[in-house]
Order: structure tokens, then C-alpha cells, then sequence
């Protein structure tokens, strides 16, 4: 068999995702705080970026006119120069000329103030070891409270048992128990228990309430309490509804979960990106731009690349250059594309910004894409962890595209919006007669010609934690 030599011209057609590209595509999906750091990150690493001071005219344009004095510089690298807007790359984007007055005068006094978002609740672990400084005790029971409170979860229940407290200590297994005796009555009450009944226990001793059937109700029967069967009860301690009303009263004031007021865990408070305020019947978006520094190359490394001689200094400095200004340039176009998205957003869903979350619309990213001119994908990496304030409260953008339910004449409403008539409905329901799945179906088919199953409302219910009718109900 002889050896044949063969040549083909094939053409291909592929996607190369330059690291620009890469870049811009990683900044578009980053939240506001992500996007912080990020900044923070480059302007650290980046020799030939820096802050711009705040009072620079917006209007000027230094880096333009530095490009063309170099003659050094590369045409590619010129050109970007000369085509962004550098000191403007946020933007002042308007949706009415009358963005910046209101911007001014009425956008800062609803911000949060700087003090809320950095207040934070005692944790509970602390909580304990300072009341267990001041309790009169020796070091080995102090080292058997600090190892039995570094056990304990974020309800306050102990996770362990006392022998390997005991074992893990080196102590007696008596001591352990007088210890966890102790703690078990710091403040809250019935922390490190070992279960709910006997938090509930330990709570009724502290108060006083030694009603052998009130005890009983709460050792033996806590299980008929939560699912309400309550003539088994009746029956067995021989007492009337209102008797028992009145036991169900003094659990009720009980706490099982005696340590989740005191989370280990600081409150995350949500920055919005976009704030979407209503003056004079018309709706005006506003950028979220606090914190968030306006970048420019550094003057003083430009003038150093210009003297440099050829060799590593000088491409490093042009590396750092053309990453600086892919940067800049970046930034400016996630504002940009982010301020288009929520544009398109609220003439989509003027009707929710109006009237509230019953009139949101179903609405799908392809809408909003093809609005824009843009692909789907950069639509979601867009709406990926934003939010925006707007006159209803703070939402994600992801909010407002949900799905569509058909109704009978033939138009469609959005599915969050059925969930908020759900929501209403039982919260105005009667609780001694809530309404059943069956009922809210019937409900939504009679009144708004709404065509959904039990099934969905069910779905529904669970995904806004209602419970079922059952649980919902009062019987006194």
C-alpha cells in the first residue's frame, strides 16, 4: 500500500473569547459588593490606574489628548483612548432631563444610613460565657461551661451529650450535670437543652408554673398540641375547651428555640443597584454610583512609559495600560447595559411600578432582549444578584420575570402576581374557616377568570410559607 499525500482547505466558523471579552463577561454578572472588591483588587495590582479626585469636571476629557501627544503608542491602544469617555464611564444616565435635580434634592435622603448597615446582634456564645465570668464558680467548671456552650447550635440546643462533655473535660460526670443545671437557667431560658420538651420544661420551672396538668401537657403531649387534637385531651384530664385555652395560652408564651434571637451571623443589607423613582407621573432611573471610584490612568506612569527605554519596563507598562483601559472600559459598559435592562424592564412592567405586585406582567429575558437588541445570555448575567429600589420596595431584576397563567379571555397574567392575590386572600381570611386549596382555585376562577389547579395554588402556598388550612386553622 503506498503512501498518499493529501491536502484540504476546510473553513470554520468559532467563537474565541479573547481575555477582554472574558472580562466584561465576569463583570456583568458580579453583584454590586463583588464589583467593589474588584475594583479595589485592580486599582491595587494595577500600577497605571487610579482614582480620579471627585471634583474633576465631568465634562473634561484628559486622556484623549495624552493618547495623541505619544506618538509611541500603538494605533489600537490610541484609538481606545480616544473613544472612551473615561472620566464619564459610569454616566450620568437619564431617562428625563430631570434625573439630576431630583437626584440632588430627593435620592439621598432615603439612603440607609451608614450605622444600620454595620450594626450587628451579640452572639449568643458570647452572651453566655459573659454571664458565665460572672457566676461563682471554679476553673473546672468554668472549662466544662465553655466546652458545653461550644456545643451549642444556633437554636441553642445542645448538641452533645453530657458524657462526652464529661469524657472531652476530664471530669466527673456529676459536676457536668450540676454545670449544664446552671447554664440551662442563664438568660434566654432553657439554652442548652437537649430537646424542645425539655427547654419547655425548664421554662415552666423558672416561672413558676407547677400545674401538674400544664406540666403534663407539655412532658407527654406536645405532639396532640401541634396537631391539634385536643378531645383526646379533653377526655384524659377531664377539663373544658376554656380550660384548656387557657394551658395553651401559657405554652404559647414559651420559647423552643430559646438562642435564634441571637444570631451568630450580622445582618446582610441589600445595596441596589438602580433606583427607580416616580416624579411627576413619569418614572426616572437612577444609578447606584456611591462607593464606587471613577477610575484614570495615572498620569505620572504615562509620562514614564513615554521615556522608557525599549525592553521589559516599557512593555509591562503598555501590558498594564491596554488592562486598565479594557477596565475602564468595561465598567462603563455593564452601567450602560445594566441602565437599558431596567429601562426596558419598567416599560414592561410600568403596571407594577404603579400599582404594585397584582399587576406584574409575565415576562420572559427573550422580551427584554429582543427590546434592547441584545443576546439572551447577557440579559441574565445582567440580572444575576441586581436590585433595584423601586416605589414598592427593593426587588432582585429576576423578580420580575415569571411566568404566565392563561386566563379566559384569552390574555395571560404573571404568576407572581397571582401569588401576591394568595398572600391577600389569606391574610384576610377568617381564621376560625380558612380557605382551602379547592377554595382559593375556586376563588381566582371566579373572580379574576384566572385558570389554575389546586395542585398550583398548593405550590404556590408552599413557595410563600403558608401553611395548609389544617395549620391555619383557629378552633378558639
Amino acid at each position: 500500500m503506498g503512501l498518499e499525500l493529501r491536502q484540504n482547505l476546510k473553513l470554520t466558523q468559532q467563537l474565541v473569547m479573547t481575555p477582554q471579552l472574558q472580562q466584561a463577561i465576569k463583570l456583568l454578572q458580579l453583584s454590586r459588593f463583588e464589583l467593589l472588591e474588584a475594583v479595589q483588587q485592580e486599582l491595587l495590582e494595577n500600577p497605571m490606574l487610579e482614582e480620579a479626585p471627585r471634583e474633576l469636571s465631568e465634562e473634561v476629557e484628559p486622556q484623549a489628548p495624552v493618547a495623541e501627544q505619544r506618538a509611541d503608542v500603538s494605533f489600537d491602544d490610541a484609538e481606545l483612548m480616544r473613544n472612551a469617555d473615561w472620566e464619564n464611564y459610569l454616566g450620568d444616565f437619564s431617562s428625563t432631563a430631570k434625573q439630576v435635580q431630583f437626584k440632588e434634592t430627593e435620592a439621598l435622603e432615603e439612603m440607609m444610613s451608614y450605622e444600620a448597615r454595620l450594626s450587628g446582634k451579640p452572639s449568643l456564645e458570647g452572651h453566655l460565657l459573659w454571664q458565665l465570668c460572672l457566676s461563682n464558680i471554679t476553673e473546672e467548671e468554668e472549662i466544662i461551661g465553655v466546652a458545653i456552650i461550644g456545643n451549642l447550635d444556633s437554636q441553642g440546643y445542645l448538641t452533645t451529650s453530657a458524657e462526652e462533655i464529661a469524657s472531652e473535660t476530664l471530669s466527673p460526670l456529676p459536676l457536668v450535670q450540676s454545670v449544664l443545671y446552671r447554664l440551662q437557667r442563664f438568660d434566654p431560658v432553657g439554652v442548652a437543652a437537649r430537646s424542645p420538651r425539655e427547654c419547655l420544661l425548664i421554662q415552666l420551672e423558672v416561672l413558676g408554673q407547677d400545674d401538674p396538668i400544664l406540666v403534663s401537657l407539655v412532658d407527654e403531649h406536645l405532639e396532640d398540641i401541634e396537631k391539634r387534637r385536643y378531645k383526646p385531651l379533653l377526655r384524659k384530664f377531664k377539663i373544658q375547651m376554656e380550660d384548656l385555652k387557657a394551658y395553651l395560652d401559657i405554652i404559647q408564651t414559651l420559647d423552643p428555640m430559646p438562642g435564634a434571637s441571637y444570631g451568630s451571623e450580622n445582618t446582610v443589607y441589600v445595596s441596589p443597584d438602580v433606583f427607580v423613582y416616580e416624579y411627576e407621573g413619569d418614572f426616572v432611573i437612577v444609578m447606584n454610583d456611591d462607593g464606587l471610584p471613577k477610575l484614570q490612568l495615572s498620569p505620572y506612569y504615562m509620562d514614564d512609559m513615554s521615556l522608557a527605554v525599549k525592553g521589559p519596563d516599557r512593555e509591562y507598562l503598555h501590558d498594564k495600560m491596554r488592562s486598565a483601559m479594557w477596565l475602564m472600559k468595561s465598567l462603563h459598559q455593564r452601567q450602560r447595559t445594566l441602565y437599558k435592562v431596567v429601562e426596558s424592564i419598567v416599560r414592561f412592567q410600568r403596571g407594577f411600578f404603579e400599582h404594585g405586585v397584582t399587576k406584574l406582567k409575565p415576562l420572559i429575558l427573550k422580551d427584554v432582549a429582543d427590546d434592547i437588541e441584545m443576546h439572551e445570555s447577557t440579559v441574565s448575567r445582567i440580572t444575576t444578584n441586581k436590585y433595584v429600589a423601586t416605589p414598592h420596595g427593593i426587588f432582585e431584576l429576576k423578580f420580575f420575570f415569571n411566568s404566565a397563567l392563561e386566563m379566559d379571555d384569552g390574555t395571560q397574567v404573571g404568576s407572581e402576581s397571582v401569588k401576591a392575590i394568595i398572600k391577600k386572600m389569606v391574610s384576610e381570611e377568617d381564621p376560625k374557616h380558612p380557605y382551602s386549596d379547592e377554595k382559593i382555585a375556586a376563588v381566582l376562577k371566579e373572580k379574576l377568570d384566572v385558570n389554575i389547579a389546586r395542585r398550583t395554588v398548593a405550590k404556590y402556598r408552599a413557595v410563600l410559607g403558608i401553611e395548609s388550612s389544617s395549620k391555619r386553622k383557629q378552633v378558639f
